[in-house]
């Protein structure tokens, strides 16, 4: 019963973790057009870096990240300051759901990059997975009937895809450079680098008003909580059920994202869109092999 209790609950975080994740891109539609993708995010990586620095130097964790100062750095623009930016630019034009279903599309790109310049091997099921998946972006790209001008919509789904193509050469540089360090401090290094680069760039796209009421709530809630907090969870959960079932939040947070624009957004979720969702996370999931590792350790939980 005890490890049926705790696999109950690690699920329950695992679900917490994509809810968190899928209302990023909430966040960030509602903000960035108020803010500007370059002070916005300048905003919640400094104000992430202020939740995590504490831990991470209460922890002790803060000689990791200082020794592999340099690796964290090239890090830092690949996995925060060039792709959340790149998002943020992108929900100026494009619905939250969409762009989470973009940003989906990670694990085709890890692959891709570790093949392409790691000589990693991949099977045929997973380029199977790769060509569903890439079926379903351009469903949703076809389908799309949000767009403002289509200029800059074609932009923005550009900006949400490059996006993904920086994380999943973050993945990798990740796996290969950094692979002994803590996540904290990896997080809250790459966290201060970020906040520093974006600076110049913050200060140029600075409001000449600065907006008062809720949207700041928005702010805060895409740094202390979608940032920072989400990460100590996510290593949290990392270190109880492994990376690879922890990464399968993959599948759960576009289903939230377009719940969440739905629901306060008023954004429009078409049938055709959750097919195309569908296929999207199908891809995903033969290209990682998350769903065949969700299955048998489910089987091995339960019968234990």
């Amino acid at each position: 019963m005890q490890v049926k209790d705790a696999v109950f609950k690690d699920y329950l975080i695992l679900i917490l973790l994509s809810a968190i994740w899928g209302a990023s891109f909430l966040f960030l539609r509602i903000s960035s057009p108020v803010f500007g993708p370059f002070f916005l995010i300048e905003m919640r990586v400094s104000s992430a870096l202020l939740v995590l620095l504490p831990v991470c130097i209460a922890l002790g964790k803060h000689r990791e990240a200082i020794a592999n100062w340099r690796p964290i750095f090239i890090l830092s623009l690949s996995n925060m300051t060039l792709p959340f930016c790149l998002l943020a630019f992108a929900t100026l034009s494009i619905g939250a759901g969409f762009a989470s279903i973009l940003n989906a599309t990670v694990p085709f790109f890890t692959a891709l990059l570790a093949f392409i310049f790691w000589q990693q091997k991949i099977s045929l099921v997973a380029i199977f997975g790769m060509l569903i998946g890439f079926i379903g972006v351009v469903l949703l790209v076809l389908d799309y009937s949000g767009l403002d001008a289509a200029e800059a919509s074609l932009l923005a789904i550009g900006a949400g895809l490059a996006a993904a193509l920086l994380y999943g050469l973050a993945i990798n540089l990740m796996a290969r450079n950094l692979s002994g360090v803590s996540g904290l401090a990896v997080t809250t290094g790459s966290l201060f680098f970020s906040s520093v680069c974006l600076i110049p760039f913050a200060l140029w796209q600075m409001p000449e008003q600065m907006p008062t009421g809720t949207i700041w709530l928005s702010v805060l809630a895409l740094g202390i909580i979608c940032t920072g907090f989400a990460y100590i969870l996510f290593y949290r959960l990392i270190a109880r059920i492994g990376s690879q079932l922890a990464a399968t939040n993959t599948f759960l947070i576009p289903l939230f994202s377009l719940f969440w624009g739905n629901l306060f957004l008023a954004e429009e979720v078409t049938l055709f869109m959750l097919f195309a969702c569908m296929l999207v996370l199908l891809g995903v999931g033969l290209t990682t092999g998350s769903l065949t590792r969700l299955i048998n350790f489910c089987r091995v939980k339960i019968s234990g």
